[in-house]
């Protein structure tokens, strides 16, 4: 499952974006490629995709309480692999408490690197 993780240089934030590449039939996301972007939309809209995201919150909210790091963004994203534009999760995680122009602590690189990881096996998407 392709995963990608950025970081902000100018800010304590990271996004991690997980494409989906194979179908998840508990999701009822049985059609997981489209030839042009716009037919990702009902694979977002869908109401699999929907608990999938609720699925992914309700991980991340109790992997992040406590910690130093919140959820800024959770969403679904268009991702693109080759030709083939396919159905993703956004995550914006923040590193709170954090000055606002400086860039992501080194352990909470890490930390997002390992809920990331976590994530992942959570969803079964590994």
């Amino acid at each position: 499952m392709p995963i990608k993780i950025s970081h902000d240089s100018a800010a304590p934030a990271a996004s991690v974006e997980i494409m989906i590449a194979e179908p998840l039939p508990d999701y009822d996301l049985l059609e997981v490629e489209a030839p042009i972007p716009r037919d990702v939309d009902p694979m977002l809209a869908s109401q699999g995709f929907k608990d999938l995201l609720d699925e992914a919150r309700t991980f991340l909210d109790a992997e992040l309480a406590g910690g130093g790091l919140e959820i800024a963004q959770l969403t679904g994203a268009i991702c693109h692999h080759q030709n083939i534009h396919r159905p993703g999760i956004w995550v914006v995680l923040r590193e709170h408490g954090a000055a606002r122009n400086q860039p992501m602590s080194d352990s909470a690189r890490k930390r997002v690197a390992e809920i990331a990881s976590k994530l992942l096996n959570h969803l079964q998407l590994s």
